[in-house]
């Protein structure tokens, strides 16, 4: 396997190409806790891979990710890519890993990156089910995709046009600043007071090294999260990822359908 991450991406992308029949996609997502229904929403699937046959991608690791990369026809022609084996952080396969489905969907033509998620919310306002468009992130990793002298500005990261594009789909959409913590425990209530008294809204384990390599290979983010409970310190009650799935189940028509409408208007 090569040690270059862009020419694994690249070679990703032509065996894409090759197995879907389609020469390049215009948008990919990656679709996280909840947001799995979207993908039958979203238009025709024309092609489903198994992940692990595709190089640099392995099969997700964690319970309520499916392991393979669909080809969608919208309905207004448009190939979307969904990547449903997402590699989180704290898999200690390094952050190349983590990044290499956004990068593979960039080689293979994507000019939109929509990075979907479940998280922890600080928000008591919000109700587990409730969906929190991202507006910016804080990377609480100590890591980047970058590597050497590789600078890339990350002013309006998480794109405001296509924010506002979520908002004429549903005008009651929130948006706040997602925390990247590495995981996979989940944070402590002084960690998540922390990260309220920083700036953030949304606590998670992934997106924003994601976010990261879409702004550098040329992409338009939009990020959206489904607050799946309330963060430790806030929530009157444990967390367990059994509440995130289940929060995940009860929220995944009604937020995949909006997904899906925000989809049909980028």
């Amino acid at each position: 396997m090569t040690n270059d991450p862009f020419e694994l991406a690249r070679q990703a992308a032509a065996h894409i190409a090759a197995e879907t029949g389609v020469e390049q996609h215009d948008l990919a997502l990656v679709l996280g806790s909840g947001w799995g229904e979207a993908a039958e929403l979203i238009g025709e699937t024309t092609a489903t891979l198994p992940a692990d046959t595709i190089p640099g991608f392995t099969a997700p690791a964690v319970a309520g990710h499916v392991g393979t990369i669909r080809s969608i026809r919208t309905p207004d022609g448009k190939n979307a890519l969904v990547l449903g084996a997402r590699t989180h952080y704290y898999e200690g396969r390094g952050v190349r890993a983590v990044v290499h489905g956004v990068r593979t969907a960039a080689a293979a033509g994507a000019r939109t990156m929509v990075l979907t998620n479940g998280c922890g919310g600080l928000n008591p306002a919000w109700a587990p089910g409730t969906p929190v468009l991202i507006s910016d992130h804080i990377n609480l990793t100590a890591a980047s995709p970058l590597e050497g002298a590789t600078f890339v500005d990350l002013t309006d990261l998480y794109s405001s046009r296509l924010r506002g594009i979520a908002r004429e789909v549903d005008p009651s959409l929130d948006e706040g600043v997602y925390a990247q913590f590495t995981g996979p425990h989940y944070e402590t209530p002084a960690e998540v007071r922390y990260a309220k008294t920083i700036g953030a809204d949304l606590v998670g384990m992934s997106t924003a090294l994601e976010a990261i390599a879409a702004r550098h290979a040329g992409m338009e983010v939009f990020g959206i999260s489904l607050v799946t409970n309330l963060a430790a310190g806030i929530s009157p009650v444990p967390l367990s990822h059994q509440e995130v799935i289940e929060a995940g189940q009860a929220a995944g028509p009604r937020i995949s359908k909006l997904l899906a409408e925000i989809i049909g208007r980028i």
